[in-house]
C-alpha cells in the first residue's frame, strides 16, 4: 500500500523563485530562506518519496473566477509552468501520478467532498516557487506530484475545519491505494501577510509562532477560528494557512517535528516545517473495507450491457479525443474540421485510432473508446448527422427500425443555426 512518510509546510512567496533564477542565494537578504530549506531539501534527497501530494492555491493565474472552486484536484500525467506576467521561469515541468490522482479523487468523493478536477492547466508561484528551491530540476524533478489547489481567494471559502476534515480523508485515500508507494504531503503558503488595502504590510510575528505551535500539538484547536479571525491575526491573505489543515489532518495524532524556522525579510513570513509521520500500518480488511466504500456507487454498474460510465479513469483514456471534439463549440475550428480534417488530426496529434473513429463517425467505436456522447452530438450537429441517427447506429439499428420504438417518429439535433 501506499504510506504518508511525513508532512512539510512551507511558505510560496514569488521572492523565493525570485531568488532561484537570479542566484541570490548567497545573498544576505535571502541566504536565511535558503539555510531554512537545507533541512527539508536533505530530508526529501535522504528518504526520496514517489510522489509529494501537493497543496497550493493557484493566484488568479490558471483558475479565474468565471469557474472558481474549493477543492481542485489535478488528474494530469504532467503539469507545466505558468507564465504569470512576465514570461515562464526556466523550469522543466513536473510528471503527474495520475493512477494516484484518480484513485483520491474518487476516494475523497466517496467521503463525501465535492472535488473538481483540472487537466491542461500550467502551475503557479504556488508549486513552482518553493519547489525549486527544494530539489534540483536540471536534469528533471526527481519526483511525482499529485496537487490540489485550494480556493481561498473568493469567499465563501472552506472552512479550517473542513480542510483538517479532507487531511483525514486524504490519508484514508493515500493509504489505500495497492501501489507500493512513499507519500509526502507539501503545504504552501502563509504564514502573516496582507498584500491589498491600507493594511498592505500587516505582519504578526507572535502569531506566526503560536500558530505553528498549535499546529504541530494541538491542531484541532485551529480548526475553530474563523476566517474573520485568521485575517485578523494574520492578515487577510495570510488566512490562507488553513489549507496547511490538509497536510496536518493526513498526518497521525502523534508526530515528529524534525525541523522548524521563520523568517521576515519583507512583506510575507517565511515558515517552514518538517513532521515525521508515526502511523502504524493499517490492516488489510480496513483497507479493503474503505476501496469496497470508494465503489459503493458503482458498485453492480457492470451488469447493465451497453453502459459505459464516464469515469476518471475513462475521462483520462479519452481526453485527447474529447478535447478535439469540444473545439468544435467554436464557428473557425467548425470549418477547418470541414475542409481539412486531416490538418487539425496532425495538428493536435490524435491517434490513427482516433482518426478511424471521427473519420469514420463510428459512433459506439468512440463510445467505448472514451468519447463522451455529448461531444458526439454536437460532430454530429457539424456534419449533419441528427441525435437520432447517432441513436440508432450504437443500438446496431436503422433509423426508421429505430423509430418504431419511440413514441414519437421525430430527428434533431443541438439547437442552433445549421
Amino acid at each position: 500500500m501506499a504510506r504518508i512518510i511525513g508532512g512539510i509546510a512551507v511558505s510560496h512567496t514569488p521572492t523565493i523563485g525570485f531568488a532561484v533564477d537570479h542566484d541570490k542565494q548567497s545573498e544576505a537578504a535571502w541566504a536565511p530562506i535558503f539555510a531554512s530549506f537545507e533541512p527539508i531539501k536533505n530530508w526529501l534527497e535522504q528518504n526520496k518519496p514517489d510522489v509529494l501530494f501537493y497543496i497550493f492555491n493557484d493566484h488568479v493565474t490558471s483558475f479565474f473566477f468565471d469557474h472558481y472552486s474549493a477543492f481542485a484536484l489535478g488528474v494530469d500525467d504532467h503539469y507545466d509552468v505558468a507564465d504569470e506576467g512576465g514570461g515562464k521561469r526556466d523550469l522543466p515541468a513536473i510528471g503527474g501520478h495520475a493512477a494516484l490522482s484518480r484513485h483520491i479523487g474518487q476516494s475523497l468523493m466517496a467521503d463525501e467532498f465535492d472535488m473538481a478536477f483540472f487537466r491542461d492547466k500550467p502551475i503557479d508561484h504556488g508549486l513552482f516557487s518553493p519547489m525549486s528551491a527544494l530539489m534540483s530540476f536540471q536534469d528533471g524533478w526527481p519526483v511525482q506530484i499529485v496537487p490540489l489547489q485550494v480556493g481561498v481567494l473568493q469567499f465563501p471559502i472552506p472552512s479550517a475545519r473542513r480542510c483538517y476534515k479532507l487531511g483525514q480523508a486524504l490519508r484514508r485515500a493515500i493509504e489505500s491505494f495497492p501501489e507500493d508507494l512513499s507519500v509526502a504531503i507539501v503545504a504552501t503558503g502563509g504564514v502573516s501577510h496582507q498584500v491589498h488595502g491600507e493594511r498592505c504590510g500587516f505582519n504578526n510575528p507572535e502569531w506566526d509562532a503560536q500558530f505553528l505551535d498549535m499546529f504541530v500539538n494541538d491542531p484541532e484547536r485551529l480548526t475553530d477560528i474563523t476566517q474573520a479571525e485568521y485575517a485578523t491575526l494574520g492578515g487577510m491573505e495570510g488566512s490562507e494557512v488553513i489549507t496547511w489543515l490538509i497536510m496536518r489532518g493526513a498526518l497521525c495524532a502523534n508526530v515528529v517535528k524534525l525541523h522548524q524556522d521563520y523568517y521576515l525579510p519583507s512583506m510575507t513570513g517565511i515558515a517552514t516545517l518538517l513532521l515525521q509521520n508515526q502511523a502504524q500500518d493499517v490492516s488489510v480488511t480496513a483497507l479493503e473495507r474503505h476501496r469496497q466504500h470508494m465503489g459503493q456507487q458503482l458498485a453492480g454498474i457492470e451488469l447493465l450491457e451497453g453502459t459505459y460510465p464516464f469515469d476518471l479513469e475513462r475521462s483520462h483514456k479519452g481526453y485527447r479525443l474529447n478535447r478535439f471534439l469540444h473545439q468544435l463549440i467554436k464557428p473557425t475550428w467548425r470549418q477547418r474540421f470541414l475542409d481539412a480534417p486531416e490538418l487539425l488530426f496532425e495538428e493536435h496529434e490524435l491517434t490513427i485510432e482516433e482518426r478511424r473513429l471521427v473519420t469514420e463517425r463510428d459512433w459506439q467505436g468512440l463510445i467505448r473508446y472514451g468519447a463522451i456522447f455529448f461531444l458526439l452530438e454536437k460532430l454530429g450537429a457539424v456534419v449533419g448527422v441528427s441525435n437520432l441517427h447517432i441513436y440508432s447506429a450504437m443500438k446496431g439499428m436503422t433509423l426508421e427500425a429505430f423509430q418504431q420504438t419511440r413514441n414519437q417518429q421525430v430527428t434533431y439535433s443541438v439547437a442552433g443555426k445549421r
